[in-house]
C-alpha cells in the first residue's frame, strides 16, 4: 500500500467516527490507524501487533524505499496507462524458470500479446494485452503476489 493511500486512510479515520482501522494483506503485510485522543498514528507491521502509538502527535511510518518506489512507479505523464492484475496471484514475467520474459521494458507491443502470466489456485492465466503501445516500466518482480487491481505494467500506448 503506498505513502498516498495511507494518507487517504488516516484522513478518513480523522474525519470519522471509527477509532481504529486495520487492514491485513494477504502475504502477511499489515497496517492499523489508530486513534488516541487526538491524534491518529499509522503504522505499517509485518504480523506482529503494532507497538502502542504515542498520545499527542499524528504519526505515520512508512519506508524510505516504499516511498521513493512509489513515486517512480508514477508515470510522469498522462497518457500513460497502468496495466493493472485482474485478479489476485503470483506474477510471473515468462511460462517457465528458464523461459525469456514474454515483454520487456522497451518492447513494442500488440493487442492479444501476452504480457505475463498470473498463478491463482492452481491456474495459470495469461494476461494479455488489449491495446498495442510500448512499455515503459514493469512494476512488479517475478514470482511477487500481486493484489487485485495492482499495477504491473505502465503503457505508452501508440495511436
Amino acid at each position: 500500500m503506498g505513502p498516498k493511500k495511507i494518507q487517504e486512510l488516516v484522513k478518513i479515520v480523522e474525519q470519522s467516527d471509527i477509532d481504529e482501522l486495520e487492514i491485513t494483506r494477504w502475504w502477511g503485510r499489515k497496517i492499523r490507524i489508530k486513534k488516541t485522543g487526538t491524534s491518529v498514528v499509522a503504522r505499517p507491521q509485518e504480523v506482529a501487533p503494532a507497538p502502542p502509538p504515542q498520545t499527542g502527535s499524528v504519526s505515520t511510518t512508512i519506508h524510505e524505499e516504499t516511498i521513493q518506489k512509489t513515486q517512480e512507479q508514477t508515470p510522469a505523464e498522462s497518457n500513460m496507462i497502468k496495466i493493472r492484475a485482474p485478479m489476485v496471484g503470483t506474477f510471473y514475467r515468462a511460462s517457465a524458470p528458464d523461459a525469456e520474459p514474454f515483454v520487456r521494458e522497451g518492447d513494442v507491443i500488440s493487442p492479444g500479446q501476452t504480457l505475463c502470466v498470473i498463478e491463482a489456485m492452481k491456474l495459470m492465466n495469461e494476461l494479455e494485452a488489449e491495446q498495442s503501445g510500448k512499455i515503459v516500466e514493469i512494476l512488479a518482480e517475478n514470482a511477487e503476489p500481486v493484489e487485485y487491481n495492482q499495477p504491473l505494467f505502465i503503457l505508452e500506448p501508440t495511436n
